[in-house]
């Protein structure tokens, strides 16, 4: 009998099929042991060695795999084809050997990069050892990480109140998104003008030009700079006439793009699909592991972490099939394509990522598959089958005008391309990450040198310069790639990190840097430069990827790193707060007080007139605040309001007709609000803050009045006749009546809800229970799909204790670095079976609670002991409790 490890119950129970009798396949369920939370756990002193703890959970599946070894013949370990993989199998090995499991056994290594059959068979056939410089790019990438994270970290908790973590590439990635948000704000529009002239052939067909030159000098996008020189331009057009002075036809080839890598999937999946890359590597995890189809688990898709772009001989043959097949002879090139690696070292899985059989069409995969499986494999069966086919021919026309206005000469240019075979077009076309008109895309019509045309219109139109756009996931993704920071595999994983820590926002598909994030980079960047540098980051990635090449000893760049990094950490261990307060303040100053347009002292406090503005920091983040702390209590956030304005102060709306009290808008800590008079002495003036996703700057005297009428009185209920109200509260927009609340979808609904809808809102809220009248707005949970060996769906939620993961009545609380979002199906299996196999004791577990709640008359007496009072030790635990929490947020 052969033992043959694999990562996933569900790709065991595929791969035991393929194989039959005479071999057993077990799932580890991912990575077995790491790094313990805790300092230590890489020694710098002692050759950087590392402890390793077996996971808990983990324990009953390494037995119940070292059981099965010692009456196997061969270890086949046949885990990921990619680094992480290579480790796991390691690591299996590793504690394998530490339990003396193995006696003789043949142990041997094999790679698929699908889960078919002939995929699986194939790799038996050609074992390997273990790939030790793989593994050691793996020991040295977690070294690194470990002690980054778990040194820096610590010293931001000390100098920076609210901070989280930091980490080797998270803070790099964090630092990409705060240097856009910083262009963005001090980027200064620009006025410019671009003159069109509608023009006609002498067939009345019409086109549009441009004007592009005047008196023999090229005019280029922003010379034409206000209304003046503009409308200068228009007069002369008017009555100028115009003749063809040259016309050139280029001919373009356009070629495929290749199959998709992991980054490129993640970006085409955001901008097609509008789906987060954490969301996508699910997606493409389940269909890489196995779909039912009729009856059988079968994998549709290669392994998806991938940096490679070439597809095997076979998978190239059967889509020139598919391309002749479906659409003809003339899309399908002379000789297959062949793509290379632009990555400097393709060193994950070598294959791209391509379905594994190209002959089942997305329209007879979609059968098997839910809605989200189904688009993500019908964008990956589109990309690999347009890989192959012929590239698209094209004609670009460029049409050069003269314009002749007395003794002056003015150009003007139009410009148009023609798809004369569209080629791979027919299939699929890569999205781009910012929508912008393609002039050349126009058609144009015939023209002759020589030919006059006549006059339709002149339109001077006015535009401004535009700041660099926020990054989607994707074009941070996309960029990330270009400057060689991080790996694609750990890109989904990344951006995540960030979301959860807070440091950066998802706002319309564009993120937003948070205070928290921004003033984290501020203080990487005054104190740890070095290790927040684009290009410092990207080399040490390149001496990690050759040591995977094994040009380099792992241990020989831990060292080089770690000598100048403890160095720099440190020099700033005796910093006090307040000078790192200072020096933030000074580095952040053009971003934080910008000049103001009446030329003002810019940190002049806009509330008390002779306070000072500055930076400050609390257990929730940093904001800036008045000097003169407490008389005046002036706040307000770091980011600024607008596109580049300054931040709004007090900005008076007008006069409330009621009160004759005057209505402001105001920036406080936790963002703008508005607010209706200045109080009377021991009582706040009445505040409303705006709705999320309401900008300041369309807030009029209208909507605030609204909003400071609120909670308003919507009727009252037809059973008991008492008030229901509608407002908007902590958790969003409500309608409430006694101690009922119910949700509404936004936020215009408080002030439209009517009394029907109200008391139908309400009566839903109530039949569904006590619970959920507590906890409002019940998490339904995320599917993640069916239990591999009991059935049944398995679903993770938030609950009211923390997030989790239920099957058939078992709940399993979630790990700290773990979500709802980012669970995978494998893992929520692992945590739901060790849950049950402790169901037996939970009986036990509910009698001791019950007796800990018990009055004190109803318990029994303690037995004495000579042991320390149980109470004793109760605050020394929570306090390392609290310090475990620390240190398990320094290692993510």
């Amino acid at each position: 009998m052969d033992l043959v490890l694999v990562e996933s119950p569900a790709k065991a129970k595929t791969i035991n099929k393929y194989l039959g009798r005479g071999y057993e396949v077990l799932a580890s369920f991912g990575h077995v042991r790491d790094l313990p939370a805790k300092s230590g756990s890489v020694d710098p002193d002692h050759n950087f060695r590392m402890l390793w703890e077996v996971d808990p959970k983990a324990q009953k599946r390494l037995n119940d795999i070292a059981r099965a070894v010692k009456g196997a013949t061969r270890l086949i370990l046949a885990t990921d084809p990619d680094r992480e993989g290579e480790a796991i199998s390691w690591h299996v090995l590793q504690v394998l050997k530490d339990k003396k499991a193995l006696n003789g056994q043949a142990i041997q290594r094999v790679v698929f990069n699908a889960i078919t059959k002939q995929a699986v068979t194939d790799a038996m056939k050609h074992p390997r050892g273990i790939d030790q410089p793989l593994v050691d790019a793996y020991l040295a990438r977690r070294a690194l990480d470990y002690l980054v994270g778990f040194t820096l970290s610590p010293v931001l908790w000390r100098k920076l109140p609210g901070a989280r973590s930091a980490g080797r590439v998270q803070s790099v990635a964090l630092r990409l998104v705060c240097d856009r948000e910083l262009e963005i704000e001090k980027f200064v529009r620009q006025e410019y003008w671009s003159i069109i002239a509608t023009l006609a052939t002498p067939r009345q067909e019409t086109f549009e030009a441009r004007l592009v030159g005047a008196d023999g000098k090229k005019l280029q996008r922003l010379d034409i700079g206000a209304g003046a020189q503009a409308e200068a331009f228009k007069r002369a057009l008017e009555s100028a006439s115009f003749t063809v002075a040259a016309v050139e036809a280029k001919p373009l080839k356009r070629h495929p793009q290749p199959p998709f890598t992991t980054s490129t999937l993640q970006q085409e999946a955001s901008r097609k699909l509008g789906f987060a890359p954490a969301h996508t590597m699910r997606v493409a995890q389940r269909l890489y592991e196995g779909i039912d189809v009729g009856g059988e688990s079968v994998g549709l898709i290669t392994y998806m972490r991938t940096d490679g772009v070439q597809i095997a001989d076979e998978a190239v043959a059967a889509a020139r099939r598919v391309i002749e097949s479906d659409y003809g002879a003339r899309y399908l090139p002379a000789s297959p394509r062949r793509y290379e690696a632009k990555a400097k070292n393709a060193q994950e899985a070598h294959e791209a990522i391509r379905p594994t059989d190209l002959a089942c069409r997305p329209r007879e995969a979609r059968r098997f598959l839910d809605a989200d499986q189904a688009k993500l494999y019908e964008l990956i069966w589109l990309r690999a089958v347009a890989s192959q086919m012929e590239s698209a021919e094209l004609e670009r026309t460029t049409v050069d005008i003269t314009a002749k206005v007395a003794d002056r000469l003015l150009d003007l240019r139009a410009t148009g391309t023609v798809i004369k075979f569209d080629g791979f077009l027919t299939l699929y076309q890569e999205g781009r990450d910012e929508d912008a008109e393609d002039e050349e895309a126009r058609r144009l019509p015939a023209m002759r040198t020589g030919e006059r045309l006549t006059k339709r219109a002149i339109a001077a139109e006015q535009h401004f310069t535009e700041p660099p756009p926020r990054y989607s996931e994707a074009s941070l993704v996309k960029r990330l790639e270009e400057l060689g920071i991080g790996r694609p595999s750990t890109y989904a994983s990344i951006l995540q990190l960030l979301k959860d820590r807070k440091y950066v926002r998802l706002d319309k598909r564009r993120l937003y840097p948070e205070d928290r994030g921004r003033i984290v980079v501020a203080f990487l960047e005054s104190f740890f430069a070095k290790y927040v540098e684009y290009d410092f980051t990207a080399g040490l990635e390149e001496r990690l990827d050759l040591i995977s090449n094994n040009e380099i000893p792992w241990r020989e760049v831990l060292r080089d790193f770690w000598r100048d990094f403890i160095g720099t950490v440190d020099d700033i261990k005796d910093l006090k707060i307040s000078e790192v307060i200072d020096a933030l303040d000074a580095l952040l100053a053009p971003h934080l007080f910008p000049p103001r347009a009446d030329g003002g002292d810019p940190r002049q406090c806009p509330n008390c007139s002779t306070g000072r503005l500055t930076l400050k920091l609390s257990k929730y983040g940093a904001f800036i605040g008045c000097s003169n702390y407490p008389e005046c209590r002036y706040t307000r956030p770091l980011s600024l309001l607008g596109d580049g304005a300054a931040e709004i102060g007090t900005k008076v709306l007008g006069v409330d007709p009621k009160s004759g009290l005057e209505v402001t808008l105001r920036s406080g800590r936790f963002g703008p609000y508005v607010q209706l008079g200045e109080g009377v002495e021991g009582e706040k003036p009445k505040r409303a803050g705006l709705p999320k996703g309401t900008a300041p700057e369309d807030v009029d005297l209208k909507k605030a009045l609204a909003l400071l009428s609120l909670p308003r009185e919507v009727g009252r209920h037809p059973e008991d006749g008492e008030p229901i109200r509608a407002g908007i509260g902590r958790f969003g927009p409500y309608v409430q009546h006694g101690k009922t609340y119910a949700n509404l979808e936004s936020a215009a609904d408080v002030f439209t809800v009517g009394l029907n809808r109200a008391v139908a809102l309400l009566a839903e809220k109530v039949a569904r229970g006590p619970r959920s009248r507590r906890f409002f707005g019940a998490d339904p949970g995320r599917p993640l799909g069916e239990h591999p060996t009991k059935g049944g769906p398995i679903v993770a939620k938030n609950g009211r204790y923390g997030p989790y993961v239920s099957h058939a009545g078992v709940n399993a609380t979630l790990p700290r670095d773990k979500t709802p979002e980012t669970v995978t199906l494998d893992e929520a299996v692992a945590l739901i079976d060790a849950r049950a196999e402790h169901g037996a004791a939970a009986p036990n577990a509910r009698r001791r609670k019950a007796a800990r709640t018990a009055p004190e008359t109803a318990r029994p007496s303690p037995r004495p002991s000579a042991k320390a009072p149980a109470n004793a030790a109760k605050k020394p635990a929570a306090a390392g409790k609290k310090s475990a929490r620390r240190t398990t947020q320094a290692a993510e």
